[in-house]
């Protein structure tokens, strides 16, 4: 899914780092998978935010999984060179932006320094398949896609997701992406004002 852009849902990406990146730290390597990652700009997000609340030796071992159909094969070379036109940048907060982007030599570009971008890898993932790309994560990111599935597929995607996260493990989804009754008794809300919930062993 390709519409996304740097730090949207900043609430929700605010809610992630006091919530998960606590339980990160006891972890040797945490692994996070972004679900949907379309042109980078979400993932890229997750790590400078993490970065910031880790510690460089926590957050050198962390492994951020991005995925998406990439019908036309170019999330994977774009997320690999971490290099975006500056007018991306404008929602990035001035400090995160001093701190994890360097000028290029072209004019009006900018790139994810290679501390962040050495811990982000991209993969192509259906998740209508229904086979997750790995288990025991601590955080699943998905959101800008699951409103495009039908409600079974929402469903059967969230069964899977609960799957491949690690016991106490989160799942954050869009807003407007309500968690569908049936995993009521699967996932335990996060905070009231939020769809960041905790994996509940069934």
């Amino acid at each position: 899914m390709a519409f996304t852009f740097f730090f949207r849902d900043m609430h929700v990406l605010e809610m992630i780092t006091e919530h998960v990146v606590p339980s990160l730290l006891g972890r040797s390597y945490p692994r996070i998978w972004d679900a949907g990652c379309a042109m980078g700009p979400e993932p890229y997000s997750l790590a400078m935010l993490f970065a910031e609340k880790m510690g460089p030796f926590a957050f050198n071992n962390l492994r951020l999984h991005a995925t998406d159909l990439d019908e036309d094969g170019r999330f994977g070379p774009t997320i690999a060179a971490g290099v975006y036109p500056d007018e991306e940048l404008e929602r990035v907060p001035p400090a995160i932006r001093e701190r994890y982007f360097e000028p290029l030599e072209r004019p009006g570009q900018s790139r994810v320094v290679e501390r962040v971008r050495s811990r982000i890898r991209f993969q192509r993932h259906d998740l209508l398949s229904l086979q997750p790309i790995a288990d025991d994560f601590a955080l699943i990111v998905c959101k800008n896609v699951l409103l495009h599935f039908s409600s079974s597929q929402r469903l059967d995607v969230i069964r899977m997701f609960h799957r491949a996260l690690a016991p106490g493990g989160c799942l954050a989804m869009e807003q407007t992406q309500k968690l569908p009754g049936e995993m009521a008794a699967s996932f335990q809300r996060v905070v009231p004002d939020c769809q960041l919930f905790r994996k509940v062993a069934c």
